[in-house]
């Protein structure tokens, strides 16, 4: 693994690229320079603009993203994930203990809660669960509980089915264990309103916890040109993860 300040590469060869975006990061070309996002960085890593990411991450999502490098090479990789032929995980903080069907450490949990607009919303961009929505499936995994600061959250591993937009925010949500730090999903969506006009006040700060919601894209495997990959990554340093699940040194 080599790494930078601008970007840490999990693997590279002549073809593929493979990257630990960290939390905070877009993943396409913003107004504010190529080193703003992850793919302005990718391009300065290579020193061309040959550079394409197979898959992409929220800007807070941290974790694995595969970049190509050429068209031929992206358009076999786009196939791979289209054809359901490759197998993510998922680190994730949620509010509250996690209970039910699981047992700490064991079994998974299948939500399968179609998705689709949610008309309701001043956010544009959000979705929500609803009957007539594009079917999706997720799995969910207890890890263990966790308490920080006299509050209850969970740490649990996810696998994502199908590939909806904010699925995993959206499923989590929807049996009562929102990401830590989501801001549309969190309960409260006008702290992302105010997020994007740069308004958010010292009680939404404190209410999110953490500035970047608490997923991480941990591993990615799939099978190309013959062979096996599998590509997996800890939560860079920025990430709120180890922050919420590792006892402060007063605990």
């Amino acid at each position: 693994m080599t790494s930078s300040a601008a970007l840490d590469a999990l693997h590279e060869d002549a073809d593929l690229l493979v990257v630990n975006k960290p939390a905070g990061l877009v993943c396409h070309p913003s107004k504010d320079g190529e080193a703003s996002s992850l793919v302005g960085r990718v391009r300065l890593h290579l020193g061309s603009t040959e550079g394409r990411l197979v898959n992409r991450l929220d800007r807070e999502t941290s974790g694995v993203v595969l970049v190509a490098k050429g068209a031929n090479v992206a358009r076999e990789l786009g196939s791979v994930l289209t054809a359901r032929g490759v197998a993510k995980v998922y680190d994730a903080v949620v509010h509250g203990h996690l209970v039910g069907d699981d047992v700490e450490g064991q079994g998974w949990r299948h939500i399968t809660a179609a998705l689709g607009s949610d008309d309701a919303s001043p956010v544009a961009i959000k979705d929500c669960a609803r009957p007539d929505g594009a079917p999706a499936e997720t799995l969910v995994r207890l890890v263990r509980h966790v308490e920080r600061d006299g509050r209850p959250y969970s740490l649990v591993e996810v696998r994502p089915i199908t590939g909806r937009k904010h699925q995993i925010r959206i499923h989590l949500a929807h049996i009562g264990h929102p990401i830590v730090g989501d801001k549309i999903y969190g309960g409260d969506e006008r702290i992302y309103l105010r997020f994007v006009t740069r308004t958010l006040t010292a009680d939404d700060r404190a209410a999110l916890i953490v500035e970047h919601h608490a997923l991480h894209a941990r591993r990615i495997a799939f099978t190309w040109r013959g062979r096996d990959w599998a590509f997996e990554a800890t939560p860079p340093p920025d990430s709120p993860i180890p922050r919420l699940t590792i006892p402060a040194a007063s605990d």
